[in-house]
């Protein structure tokens, strides 16, 4: 696992630059290439063939150099079928293949690849360069082109480097991010800074960019035999498990105590000869219960188990964690995971983690929620629904809390939210009800300029079909998974110099899940019910009935108790106006409104602050010194 980054010009300072400010992701060696107008460089992280000095990869002719971050599983099958067609190799590294590949088949090679990858491969015959990005997007990259200057890399930060690059808030950008916690566009917070999209390649060739798409996945539910999908979830589980264990350094797993989690460990535990090293986190203001499954797999499986307890005061580490994922992030667990990357560092330097098997298998609260509603929503007559929302807000609390656990907790603004959600029968405004941090009234309150309506975005997401279930995993992974679910995994992990993988993300068990029949994915109520159906033989029955329990981070007491103090000062109405994009006056009643509501409006300050907090970094500060992370 790496950083990478590259320009079409010749300047060794500026590479050395960017590479020693994103010097996390890959401590162990460096590289860098200078050849012809273009510069390549790399900090690496070995994980497969540990020699310093590999890098940049190239080819026999050296005329193909390459730079690259992620891993490729599937390199020793590959190896052997180039070697057979008289390709000769000179590392062990899992990286060497794609330059072969490349010779052999030009920007198509990535489709030959399995693994999470982020490639730059700069071909000397043609001056051409190759980016490419891995299916699901797990591992990330940016670049900029203006008409003249083509710079890429693996952070964001690293392109802000750029001599003359201006810096400017992309309001596009953060109305997605408001709606959907993360910028789920395929722009940044930067203006002008692009994400190279998942599953896409890019070529940069006689001062042009040609971007072109090489996967996709089709949602059918043409496997309904249910002992068939069970046999053949677990035979590409393991498949995808047993490729992921290749490492020449120490490996363990995060686990929570969930069936995710639980699969992979079992795995893990049969194909090892040696105890699993096992992580979990628990936050103090929460019962002891919530380790209680990780403590039994743990025990089940033997593992050298570790556990990790954090208080309010890692709040604090708000500012390294918004200087670590370049656009602000509003993921409250990106805390934990930041934490639990840097404790598990001390033991491993990989580890295995159930990120994807939400999105696949339904396993998230709300698209039980949805399909309920939508079963409902559909018979209400339209006075009906002009009735029932001042008849929910008379609804007693406790009544309201069995139907919707949160009830009391997100106040009167959540039953308010909470009362659209159940009288409208749009796909799209349901989804958004649930989901969306500022609806499109608030943000519009909210912001000086706003953009996207993405009431009309997620339209685009929803047909006609009674099949309204694999819809909405087909809009969770393109505006939630890659750009919040795997940004943070990513961007925590490497803060700490370590690899995650994550084997539900395996493209072929991914493809095989999406034709499963989606009624077997949440069947009466019962989340992810085909891979619960299909994991008895590997994980204790304890585990494959508990309910999935949301890891839920306290920010509406941390945000009443002295970090609140840091909250109010950066949202205070001198620093709002310093940031031109928000409306003092909006922001003052949130304030107050937060007093009545407190969990609905955790979310909003939450998001708000880590806007005010990633500006004042980047924008007001210099980013690339420590001091600009003191509040």
């Amino acid at each position: 696992m790496c950083g990478i980054i590259g320009f079409n010009f010749e300047d060794r300072a500026l590479a050395k630059k960017m590479l020693d400010l994103t010097n996390h992701r890959g401590p162990d060696d460096r590289a860098l290439f200078v050849s012809k107008g273009f510069t390549l460089g790399m900090n690496r992280l070995s994980i497969i063939d540990l020699k310093k000095g590999l890098y940049p990869i190239h080819n026999e002719e050296q005329t193909l150099f390459l730079v690259f971050n992620g891993e490729i599983y599937n390199y020793l099958e590959l190896k052997s079928k180039l070697e057979k067609q008289g390709h000769k190799f000179y590392t062990n590294c899992d990286a060497e293949v794609i330059v072969h590949l490349y010779e052999e088949h030009g920007q198509d090679c990535v489709k030959h690849l399995n693994g999470m990858f982020a490639i730059a491969l700069f071909d000397t015959t043609n001056n051409q360069l190759f980016l490419a990005r891995d299916r699901l997007g797990i591992k990330p990259l940016y670049y900029h082109f203006d008409g003249q200057n083509m710079i890429f890399a693996s952070e964001a930060k690293n392109i802000l480097l750029l001599p003359g690059f201006k810096k400017t808030v992309n309001n596009d950008a953060l109305a997605y991010y408001l709606t959907f916690r993360c910028n789920s566009s395929s722009e940044t917070m930067f203006k002008n800074i692009h994400k190279l999209k998942p599953a896409h390649t890019l070529i940069f060739s006689k001062n042009k960019i040609r971007i072109s798409k090489y996967w996709d996945f089709k949602i059918k539910n043409t496997h309904t035999d249910q002992n068939q999908i069970q046999q053949e979830i677990i035979t590409r589980l393991k498949s995808s498990i047993k490729k992921r264990l290749m490492s020449d350094v120490p490996l363990g797993a995060y686990i929570s105590g969930g069936v995710d989690s639980g699969s992979i460990v079992s795995i893990m535990s049969q194909l090892s000869d040696q105890p699993v090293k096992t992580f979990s986190v628990l936050f103090e203001e929460e019962s002891e219960k919530k380790l209680s499954g990780a403590r039994y797999l743990a025990h089940h499986y033997e593992t050298d188990h570790h556990e990790l307890v954090i208080g309010d005061e890692s709040a604090k580490l708000l500012p390294n964690i918004v200087w670590s994922t370049d656009e602000p992030l509003c993921d409250p667990t990106c805390i934990p995971t930041y934490l639990l990357a840097q404790e598990s560092k001390k033991k491993v330097t990989v580890v295995l983690t159930g990120d994807g098997s939400d999105e696949q298998f339904a396993g998230y609260e709300q698209f039980r929620m949805l399909l309920l509603h939508y079963k409902i929503a559909r018979k209400f007559p339209c006075l009906a629904r002009a009735i029932i929302p001042p008849l929910i807000r008379k609804v007693p609390k406790p009544i309201l809390n069995s139907g919707f656990k949160y009830a009391s907790a997100l106040g009167d603004k959540g039953i308010d939210r909470f009362s659209d959600f159940i009288t409208t029968n749009d796909k799209s405004e349901s989804y958004l009800s649930i989901v969306s941090i500022f609806n499109e009234k608030e943000k519009f309150n909210l912001l000086n300029k706003y953009y996207d309506n993405h009431m009309k975005i997620i339209k685009n997401h929803f047909d006609t079909s009674n099949d309204y279930l694999s819809q909405l995993l087909r809009v969770d992974l393109e505006m939630m998974l890659t750009e919040d679910i795997l940004m943070k995994t990513d961007k925590s992990t490497m803060a700490w110099s370590t690899e995650a993988r994550v084997p539900f993300l395996d493209h072929n068990l991914w493809e095989y899940s999406m034709q499963i029949d989606s009624k077997l994915k949440l069947w009466k109520g019962i989340d992810k019910y085909i891979l619960r159906k299909s994991l008895p033989r590997l994980v204790p029955k304890q585990i494959t009935s508990r309910k999935k329990d949301r890891f839920f981070v306290p920010i509406d007491s941390w945000l009443q108790g002295e970090f609140g103090e840091t909250a109010k000062q950066l949202l205070s109405e001198k620093e709002i106006k310093t940031t031109k994009v928000f409306k003092p006056k909006h922001i003052k009643k949130i304030l107050h409104d937060f007093e009545h509501s407190k969990l609905y409006y955790s979310r909003q300050l939450w998001a708000l602050l880590c806007f005010q907090m990633w500006h004042k970094i980047f924008f007001q500060r210099d980013f690339t010194k420590k001091s600009s992370l003191r509040f």
